[in-house]
């Protein structure tokens, strides 16, 4: 055979992010607040946009004009005002437009633009190729950050750890906590108690010393910390306005110390923080807007809908692109004037059906979590992105950048939808519980466990099963060794060499 160059002509494809799909999917992730930004940007780059109340007339789009709503009882969803003329944004399920010429010989896959917005292999890509909003944000790590990020290792199960982190989201930039827990308990629909266990799990997360009410108690959790806190010290926090005043020989008096060892218990003081909260980035949004609005109806459901308040509605001024049209006969003018109509129409699309998912997505997580909104946290059940995402026949990823920087307000307070979605496994009464808790519990075993009986993964399965959880033997392993929990055997040896 000869060997020679040659032309060969070959057809592939290949899946391709148009720029107005990446643009979606940053749509979706952001917040009614990052819209209205977003929306300020739109109207100074597109003098075919403006704000204003929307109608079909108007916008040719289809929109609604009032704010999109659903209304359902707890025993059937029902739509009302969201329309079935277009499907919800799912970023992650679609039509693909396979008739794109490249230009070479190829044809390439691009997703389509109109209402359905990619595949699941379009939605992997994004992930991988084009962070989300998150990822443009600050690297500076807040105090609430900080903080939720620690609450599921110290919590015992996920009703301590969800009033935990409505705590935190109390807590003030020094890191105090403000309001009573009498009225905190009441907001969420459990005891005082239960939110004393709550405010214990802060008190415990690093920085020590947030969660305190007063600057007393936040040094003395510092001092405990420091294992300073015996009754001289006791004495001298209980009376820091001595101090301030510099009433030495009252204050030596009162804590029954002598000079040298008052000198040391001032600088053991002096040492702690008292603003422990200062120390991270100060939180920008402290004055959380909701997304979504929740009513409780006469009739026993309830009435969920966007909050009007935070998002620009667009129109696209006709008369004035009729306008600009008859006067620049101009190709280049009037190529220019078809992509901002262009660009206008699908941006009004792109918010309608945005509106659209996220009212979706949020009123299934109140059907879900309706004994939540009804009785309080005790009612929480274990609800995970994919149970959402099947019944809503959407993709768990787009669940997942829906509920990102959204935030619910109803009767019982304001929470981020995330707050909602908590991990559990099955127990005897179907109902499920946190991993959490069994972490815990299994903590709790191999910490009462006899040095001579090491229990075993095995044994840890038939002591949880008789509590009520099912869970396989692996599963035991890898909450035990998630928690640092060596195996039987390791933990026999160490507590050997320890001599317990």
């Amino acid at each position: 055979m000869a060997i020679g160059p040659r032309l060969d002509l070959r057809q592939s494809q290949q899946l391709v992010m148009t720029p107005q799909l990446q643009q979606a999917i940053k749509l979706l992730a952001a917040s009614n607040l990052e819209i209205e930004t977003f929306i300020g940007d739109a109207l100074e780059s597109n003098p075919l946009l403006e704000a204003g109340s929307v109608s079909s007339e108007d916008n040719g789009a289809g929109e609604a004009d009032d704010i999109p709503r659903e209304e359902f009882t707890s025993d059937q969803l029902m739509a009302q005002g969201g329309g079935e003329s277009e499907a919800p944004l799912d970023l992650d399920t679609g039509a693909l437009d396979r008739d794109r010429d490249t230009g070479d010989g190829s044809s390439a896959i691009s997703a389509s633009g109109d209402a359905e917005w990619g595949s699941a292999a379009g939605s992997q890509a994004a992930g991988e190729d084009f962070p989300d909003i998150n990822a443009t944000r600050a690297a500076e790590t807040t105090l609430t950050e900080h903080l939720n990020e620690q609450v599921g290792a110290i919590a015992v199960n996920a009703k301590e750890a969800f009033i935990a982190r409505h705590l935190v989201g109390l807590l003030d930039d020094a890191g105090y906590l403000s309001g009573g827990l009498r009225e905190i308990a009441s907001d969420l629909g459990v005891t005082r108690d239960e939110v004393e266990d709550g405010l214990t799990v802060v008190q415990m997360l690093d920085p020590t010393g947030v969660g305190a009410r007063s600057l007393s108690e936040c040094l003395e959790l510092q001092a405990r910390e420091a294992d300073r806190y015996d009754p001289c010290m006791a004495k001298l926090l209980d009376n820091l306005e001595l101090v301030a005043r510099g009433e030495v020989a009252k204050l030596k008096k009162l804590c029954n110390v002598d000079d040298e060892d008052f000198a040391d218990m001032l600088g053991e003081l002096r040492s702690f923080d008292p603003k422990p909260g200062l120390e991270f980035a100060p939180a920008t949004d402290n004055a959380v807007v909701p997304d979504v609005l929740l009513n409780a109806k006469d009739d026993g459901g309830w009435d969920i809908k966007l909050n009007e308040a935070t998002l620009p509605r667009l129109v696209v001024n006709r008369d004035y692109y009729v306008e600009l049209n008859a006067g620049s006969p101009g190709e280049e003018t009037q190529g220019w004037l078809k992509e901002k109509l262009a660009d206008a129409h699908w941006l009004i699309r792109a918010l309608d059906q945005r509106q659209k998912t996220i009212l979706k997505t949020s009123a299934e997580i109140v059907k879900q979590q309706d004994g939540f909104f009804r009785r309080g946290v005790s009612e929480l059940r274990p609800l995970t992105l994919r149970e959402v995402a099947e019944q809503i026949d959407m993709h768990e990823s787009t669940v997942s950048r829906v509920t990102s920087n959204k935030y619910l307000h109803c009767d019982r307070g304001c929470f981020e939808l995330k707050y909602f979605f908590t991990s559990g496994v099955g127990s005897s009464d179907g109902e499920g519980a946190s991993s959490e808790a069994i972490k815990a519990r299994i903590k709790a075993l191999t910490d009462a466990e006899d040095p001579k009986k090491v229990l075993s993964d095995q044994k840890l399965v038939d002591l949880l099963k008789e509590e009520g959880f099912d869970l396989a033997r692996r599963t035991v392993a890898k909450y035990r060794e998630a928690i640092g929990i060596g195996s039987s055997a390791q933990r026999r040896r160490a507590k050997k060499l320890s001599g317990i």
